[in-house]
C-alpha cells in the first residue's frame, strides 16, 4: 500500500471533473434553448444550421419583397380601373353629344366635360406610383411608356418576377384619346363629329384593359411565388430547429443522469481518501 500517491482519489478526481463539464453543458443547453451553443458542441451541424439559417432570412427578405411589389400592383391596377371609369363616362357623354336632340350650347358643355375627365385620366397616370416608382408612365414629367420592373422573389440572383415595360396610360399612351381631347376643348361641331371618337374610346379601353390584364397576371404570379417561399421558409426553420435545438425531454434525462453521477462521484471520492487511513493501523 502507498501514501504519496492516491491514485483512487485522483481517478475519482479525473472522473468529477468531467462529470461536472457535462453538467455545465447540460445546463447550457437547457437553458438556452440550443443543442449548438458554440463550435465544439457540434461543428458540422453548426455549419449546417448556420447555412440553413441565413437561407430562410433570405427567403423572409424575399416574402417582404413580394409583398410590396404585390401592394405595387394592386396600386396600378386600381389607379387604371378608375382610368376605365373615366373612359366609360367619356363614351357615355360622346353618345349623349353624338344625338341630334343635344343642342350646340349642350354639345360644348359636354366637351368641357370631357376635356376635364381626360385631363383627370392625365392626372392619375402622373400621380400613381409606389414609393416614388411611376407605375403609369416614365416619370412625372414625362409621359412616355413605363420602365420594366423587376422583383427579387428568392435567394439567387435569377430568382426574379418582371412587370413589362410599356405602361402609358394617359391620353399620350391611350390611341385617340390627344385628339378626342382637343376636340372636346373647341366643342364638338355636331352630333357626327362626337360620334367620331366613339370607336377611339373603345380602342383605348382595350389597351387600358390589355395593361390591366398584364398587371393582374404579374400579381397573381407573386401571389403565387409568395406561397411557395412561405413553405419553403417553414420547412427551412423545421430543419434548422432539427439540429440547432436541444431536446428538452432528452436533455433533461442526461441532465439528471450527470447529476447523480456527480453525487456518487462525490461519494467514490471521500471513500477514496478514507482508504488511505487504514495505513496508518499498519504503523501502531
Amino acid at each position: 500500500m502507498r501514501i504519496n500517491t492516491n491514485v483512487a482519489s485522483l481517478n475519482a478526481q479525473e472522473a468529477a471533473t468531467n462529470t461536472n463539464n457535462n453538467l455545465r453543458t447540460s445546463l447550457e443547453k437547457l437553458s438556452s434553448g440550443l443543442r449548438i451553443n458554440k463550435a465544439s458542441d457540434d461543428a458540422s451541424g453548426l455549419a449546417i444550421a448556420d447555412k440553413l439559417r441565413t437561407q430562410a432570412s433570405s427567403i423572409g427578405q424575399s416574402i417582404s419583397n413580394g409583398n410590396s411589389a404585390v401592394s405595387l400592383t394592386q396600386i396600378a391596377d386600381k389607379a387604371m380601373a378608375e382610368q376605365s371609369n373615366i373612359l366609360d363616362v367619356v363614351k357615355q357623354k360622346l353618345i349623349q353629344a353624338g344625338t341630334d336632340t343635344t343642342s350646340e350650347e349642350g354639345r360644348k358643355a359636354i366637351g368641357k366635360d370631357i376635356d376635364k375627365l381626360l385631363t383627370q385620366l392625365d392626372n392619375i397616370a402622373k400621380q400613381t406610383n409606389y414609393n416614388g416608382i411611376n407605375l403609369l408612365q416614365a416619370t412625372d414629367a414625362s409621359t412616355a411608356s413605363s420602365t420594366k420592373l423587376e422583383f427579387q422573389m428568392g435567394e439567387k440572383s435569377d430568382n426574379l418576377i418582371t412587370l413589362g415595360a410599356g405602361i402609358q396610360a394617359n391620353t399620350s399612351g391611350l390611341q385617340g384619346m390627344g385628339t378626342l381631347q382637343a376636340s372636346a376643348k373647341g366643342g364638338f361641331t355636331d352630333a357626327a363629329a362626337a360620334r367620331g371618337h366613339l370607336a377611339d374610346v373603345d380602342t383605348a379601353l382595350n389597351q387600358l384593359n390589355s395593361w390591366r390584364s398584364d398587371v393582374g397576371s404579374t400579381q397573381n404570379q407573386l401571389e403565387s411565388s409568395l406561397r411557395n417561399l412561405m413553405t419553403q421558409k417553414t420547412n427551412i426553420k423545421a430543419a434548422e430547429s432539427v439540429i440547432r435545438d436541444v431536446d428538452y425531454a432528452a436533455e433533461s434525462a442526461n441532465f439528471n443522469k450527470q447529476n447523480i453521477i456527480a453525487q456518487a462521484g462525490t461519494y467514490a471520492q471521500s471513500q477514496a481518501n478514507a482508504m488511505q487511513q487504514n495505513i496508518t493501523r499498519l504503523l501502531q
